[in-house]
């Protein structure tokens, strides 16, 4: 399995117990969904390797604590702590209009309503307030919030992301600010 074909589910934060248990931090939206889940892929030394799952538990807060197959003891379950998990793309899904997976937007061209073709979308932020879609536009980072008044909608054929920018978001992240540490102090009549 190729990571361009997966996504990536979540990571390992910790050991659990002493029978090789491991506590998984689910990266999505729905941790239930995947409640009966039967393997995973993690990633060890840049490759991805296949784990069977013999239990899962889903947790509150995203949390899962999980009984691989083959690890029994916390020695075997230690050095998987902070390695990535991924899934097949098969495995999602598929969303249409507005809905979109974070992870399949990285690339798509940000097209704003009145002020036409901006930049590119090089990350998504999950941040406990809000979600921000950072784009590159004119050699500054502009983050973008996730809400369904701002992101119209995704176009997956185009690559394009159609979005109503707040007016004045653009500025905030492109104007040049001086402040008297620069040596340039206010100006006073």
């Amino acid at each position: 399995m190729q990571y361009n074909d997966c996504f990536q589910l979540g990571h390992i934060t910790r050991t659990h117990g002493t029978r090789g248990e491991v506590v998984i931090f689910l990266d999505v939206d729905f941790p239930e969904d995947y409640e009966e889940l039967d393997s995973v892929f993690v990633e060890i030394k840049g490759q991805l390797v296949p784990y069977f799952i013999k239990n899962i538990n889903v947790q509150k807060g995203s949390k899962a604590i999980v009984k691989f197959e083959d690890i029994n003891s916390i020695e075997a379950a230690t050095p998987l702590i902070n390695c990535a998990l991924f899934l097949p793309e098969e495995n999602l899904d598929e969303l249409d209009g507005s809905q979109f997976y974070y992870h399949e937007i990285i690339g798509f061209k940000v097209v704003d309503e009145k002020l036409g073709a901006l930049g590119t979308v090089t990350t998504v932020y999950t941040m406990s307030t809000q979600d921000l879609i950072a784009m590159s536009y004119n050699g500054h980072e502009v983050l973008i919030p996730v809400n369904d008044d701002i992101v119209l909608k995704v176009d997956r054929e185009q690559k394009i992301l159609h979005v109503v920018l707040p007016e004045g978001l653009l500025e905030v992240y492109t104007e040049e600010t001086t402040t008297p540490e620069d040596g340039q102090e206010d100006e006073q009549e």
